[in-house]
């Protein structure tokens, strides 16, 4: 806006402002600049209490200005829509890079926060590494700032395109919060997260601050203690309810070919190909490669190879032919095993997800496929098995022997799958030792996964709804040419603190995987384990 535009009530009023705070501008160039917005009275506010924050807690200066002004009191308050998100040590070891999910509004992070991290960084657990990328998150967007300008908030520059949002990172110093403003107890660094938030509310009445963390508990504290927003973090979430997570199958009520009009069908490589318009499918149906397809007859059953922009293309693969699969001596008990038995020993699908409740055959289906796979048709060298221990993956504790011998009583699951496998031999216990030299099953820690290259493998990670998504992505890019992984788990059976059915990383790998050729995921739909197992799954 050219200075000559400056109207003379522009001009009085930025006087009158001066005069209000003893300071005197007289660059023109700068006044054109400020006055360019479009609400220019609302700029000259934001210029006084931006560049002299000694005026932000002057009240009486600040009504003279709105009174000069004529502005109602509440006009800032409506202006300024920009949130303060007040950051746990959990959200940072949960997702390193959380920062800069805010977009255009601020982000603080207590100074506690800060030391919690530097406690975590030099531990020998696999959560250190995640307090090790945030705190070099966190050193690249200050790094150049000097500490005013820490305390103010630094803008924050994202990705490798340098991308600045409107939003800015600040540290709080929460060790200066005066003693009358704090409500509960400092000896707990809970509390004193809670308490940096509440001092924020009360500070910026104008601006709603909301305290992020993934502790329940600490939720529950922070409303008890009067902070009005307090919320979970969910920019990772990728699904809001965990029934709407992708069972990996599509069950029509009705026969499936009574509503296919056009169809082209043709032999190849053995196999019964279906070409059918996309057009034919209901448009709220989410189709992708690998997914199965069954109806209310008694023959149908089909997967879909691949998709193009007009055609979906189904592997015929007949019911029949699904329930009378037999692998390592066991056949499925009812359709959704059938798939997931098909999907293990098909040599094309590199990874398959297998989800369910407990006793429907996950682990049982898994390790049967895998001896079949590496005895009797020799498609890999092992079975490597692993698991997350139970202080979410991180240390195998002080048990004695090796690593095998120590994770053996986390995977007591497999070996009792293995004898179930074998209970009619003449000799169990010796058909389980010759399997197990025979199959080369190897039992691993996730530890260790970091930085391996596994080449032809069927490994089985069991257990996988407590792992994050930075834990389990750690396992998928270990898996080396010829490997086949299988990750199984039940989102109902979560153990970690932080993790919840819609955050935990099978959820993630679930949805994620879906355009992925390679991968098929099943949802095991039935209790096979016992009676009194099903019961007990729905009834408590």
């Amino acid at each position: 806006m050219p200075c000559e535009n400056i109207n003379k009530k522009t001009l009085l009023t930025w006087e009158l402002i001066c005069s209000l705070n003893n300071k005197q501008f007289h660059n023109r160039d700068t006044i054109s600049l400020i006055f360019s917005r479009k609400n220019w009275f609302f700029s000259i506010l934001s210029v006084i209490f931006n560049v002299y924050p000694p005026h932000l807690g002057d009240v009486q200066t600040f009504t003279s200005i709105l009174v000069a002004l004529h502005i109602p009191g509440g006009f800032y308050m409506e202006q300024n829509k920009t949130k303060l998100f007040v950051l746990d040590t959990n959200v940072l070891l949960h997702e390193p890079l959380a920062v800069y999910s805010f977009k255009e509004h601020d982000v603080i992070i207590p100074m506690t926060v800060l030391e919690e991290l530097d406690q975590i960084k030099d531990r020998k657990r696999d959560v250190s590494r995640d307090a090790r990328i945030a705190i070099k998150t966190l050193e690249k967007i200050l790094d150049h700032a000097s500490p005013e300008a820490i305390l103010n908030g630094v803008p924050i520059k994202s990705g490798e395109k340098n991308h600045i949002h409107q939003g800015r990172l600040s540290i709080y110093p929460d060790h200066l919060i005066p003693a009358e403003h704090v409500l509960l107890p400092q000896g707990n660094n809970d509390n004193i997260i809670i308490n940096t938030a509440l001092e924020l509310q009360r500070k910026h009445t104008n601006k709603k601050v909301i305290l992020v963390t993934k502790d329940i508990n600490m939720r529950l504290k922070a409303k008890g203690a009067g902070l009005t927003h307090v919320e979970d973090y969910r920019t990772d979430q990728i699904v809001d309810d965990v029934s709407l997570l992708s069972k990996g199958f599509i069950h029509y009520p009705h026969d499936f070919w009574e509503s296919v009009k056009s169809v082209q069908t043709q032999q190849k490589h053995g196999q019964t190909i279906h070409r059918v318009p996309l057009s034919e499918f209901n448009q709220r149906e989410e189709l992708f490669a690998n997914q199965y397809l069954i109806d209310a007859s008694n023959d149908f059953c089909a997967r879909i190879q691949s998709i193009d922009n007009d055609f979906a293309y189904l592997v015929d693969l007949g019911k029949d032919r699904i329930m009378h699969q037999k692998v390592w001596g066991i056949s499925p008990k009812d359709i959704h095993q059938g798939m997931a038995m098909q999907a293990l020993m098909d040599p094309d699908i590199d990874m398959v997800i297998l989800t369910g409740p407990a006793g429907c055959g996950k682990t049982l289906l898994a390790m049967a496929a895998g001896l079949e796979s590496v005895i009797e048709k020799n498609l890999f060298e092992r079975i490597l098995v692993t698991r997350n221990t139970p202080e979410i993956a991180e240390s195998i504790g002080f048990l004695p022997g090796s690593e095998e011998e120590k994770m053996l009583p986390w995977l007591a699951g497999v070996t009792d799958t293995l004898e179930v496998l074998h209970k009619h031999d003449e000799n169990p216990r010796c058909s389980m030792n010759y399997i197990m030299e025979k199959a080369n099953i190897q039992f691993k820690s996730v530890n260790f996964m970091r930085g391996r290259s596994i080449q032809n493998s069927f490994v089985l990670l069991d257990e996988c709804q407590n792992l994050t998504v930075s834990q389990i992505k750690t396992i998928i890019t270990r898996m080396g040419e010829g490997s086949k992984l299988i990750c199984s788990g039940n989102l109902a059976q979560i153990d970690s603190n932080y993790l919840t059915s819609v955050t935990s990383g099978l959820t993630y790998i679930v949805e994620r995987f879906k355009p992925f050729e390679g991968s098929a995921n099943i949802y095991l739909n039935g209790i096979q384990r016992s009676r009194l197992a099903s019961f007990a799954e729905e009834e408590l």
